[in-house]
């Protein structure tokens, strides 16, 4: 299990009972959406608001504590900084799966001229599931 407090700290953020919180629903979750935050964390902290998530979350993401993952059509999904992965994203259900970067993958990210820092690799399509429906 992640020690929220000490991630925070890490990244030169004031544990807040607010931080810890979002942190501990989107770890939950894996992924997870603004509103899907909100509706988990005011379960046990009914006052705080809808704003004080949107706050956090921008604190949060300019800190290096979580990612925020684009999705298409919809609202993001936002999951906890780990070390680089690609996202498999269902166009249908939305599902992520995260998955290894290959070392193919790493060389195909070698571009001339150009000094990589970090990288999203989104890719979309379709699950198994959804595969299995059509």
């Amino acid at each position: 299990m992640t020690n929220y407090i000490t991630l925070l700290k890490e990244n030169d953020l004031k544990a807040t009972i607010q931080r810890t919180s979002i942190l501990k629903s989107i770890d939950h979750a894996g992924h997870i959406n603004i509103d899907d935050i909100y509706e988990d964390v005011k379960v046990q902290y009914p006052t705080l608001s809808l704003a004080t998530i949107y706050k956090n979350i921008i604190v949060m993401q300019e800190n290096n504590v979580i990612i925020e993952v684009p999705m298409n059509g919809e609202k993001s999904k936002y999951e906890l900084k780990k070390e680089e992965h690609m996202h498999l994203i269902c166009e249908v259900c939305g599902e992520i799966k995260d998955t290894n970067i290959t070392p193919a993958t790493k060389e195909a990210l070698v571009i001339e001229n150009f000094q990589l820092k970090s990288s999203q690799i989104n890719l979309f399509g379709l699950c198994q599931t959804c595969q299995s429906k059509r």
